[in-house]
């Protein structure tokens, strides 16, 4: 994974908070409180696991803008698909 300045800024805000919530959830894992312990854990590492990975600012706003792009104005693997798809129809 090739991250940036602003990325490493994010991921180490997201730690900021995940750590001691992780280290609660194992406090909590290890006192017998198995429900809670695991539920935090898994909000621990959802914390830092989707900001990375699912909700990239970069490829949402790739897809919001080839979404509105008339297809002429796409990339060529777009425009590829769109004349099969043409092609197909005649």
């Amino acid at each position: 994974m090739n991250l940036g300045l602003m990325d490493m800024i994010g991921l180490a805000a997201s730690l900021v908070f995940a750590l001691p919530l992780a280290n609660y959830a194992v406090i909590r894992l290890v006192a017998g409180e198995v429900a809670l312990g695991a539920g935090l854990l898994v909000v621990a590492i959802a914390m830092v696991v989707l900001p990375q990975y699912f909700l990239d600012p970069g490829r949402i706003l790739r897809g919001l803008i080839s979404g509105l792009l008339p297809r002429q104005l796409r990339g060529e693997d777009d425009a590829a698909v769109g004349s099969e798809e043409d092609s197909i129809e005649k």
